[in-house]
């Protein structure tokens, strides 16, 4: 157990499931009170059910991070019920996958309003009370596609890079203030959303496959990325900031 994230306001966006939920839960084992935010209120209530259940304070709310004032809202809930925001993980995101040619303004603009922008604003929204604090933590979860890139994913792609190179200007702003921002690009890992674009043979092959090509010979857990997730908010990470910390079992070095 991370001493340091002990009582301390931890949101995480994109919580109802995969990556966000196993981050909310993790972080919640190691003593953080989790706000667990995302687009779907049932889901994410249901999510939060599963931390409380293990003897944790969580509280679910219902955020579009696409639009600046469901942010604002949600994290009024958080700082009301919970406290000042300390943590913060932004895992909310959409995927697509369609050719270049094909993709419209409305499909390119969505893509990044959810994964690149409502980065931006869940951070500027949060910020204010990590400065109060003198101490805060960010971890941004990209993709490791915006390594290597990705056929059919340009405008996912571009969102999920853009993710890496604001991570990277925001840890140099912040850094003198306590806070550092770094950023996990997931390799291949079975989440619910992975498995759907599996269901729709839009994987190029079966999770199964991908996984037998990978270095360490299976495919990520959500926990893989909530492991590495508990060690940058914890305060043995003070030294760690703007880094791109690869989580990918080796397909990308």
């Amino acid at each position: 157990m991370h001493a340091a994230t002990r009582r301390k306001v931890a949101v995480v966006t994109g919580a109802a499931s995969g990556i966000g939920l196993s981050v909310a839960q993790r972080l919640a084992r190691d003593g953080a009170t989790v706000a667990l935010l995302d687009l779907d209120a049932e889901a994410v209530e249901a999510a939060a059910a599963k931390v409380r259940a293990d003897g944790a304070t969580a509280l679910a709310v219902r955020v579009d991070v696409a639009v600046r004032a469901s942010i604002d809202a949600a994290y009024a809930q958080v700082r009301e019920q919970l406290g000042p925001i300390a943590i913060l993980v932004n895992s909310a995101g959409i995927d697509g996958f369609k050719r270049f040619l094909n993709i419209t303004a409305e499909q390119w603009e969505r893509i990044l309003a959810v994964n690149l922008t409502g980065t931006f604003h869940c951070c500027q929204a949060a910020v204010p009370d990590m400065l109060d604090a003198g101490w805060g933590r960010i971890v941004n979860i990209s993709s490791s596609s915006a390594q290597g890139g990705q056929p059919l994913m340009t405008h996912y792609v571009a969102s999920k890079a853009g993710v890496i190179g604001f991570t990277k200007a925001l840890a140099l702003e912040l850094g003198p203030e306590g806070i550092t921002v770094n950023t996990i690009p997931p390799g291949f890992i079975d989440t619910p959303m992975s498995r759907r674009s599996e269901e729709k043979g839009l994987l190029g092959d079966t999770i199964e496959n991908h996984a037998a090509r990978t270095p360490v010979r299976r495919a990520g857990l959500p926990e893989d990325i909530a492991a590495a997730c508990a060690y940058l908010v914890s305060e043995e990470a003070g030294y760690v900031t703007g880094q791109v910390i690869g989580v990918n079992g080796g397909r990308n070095t």
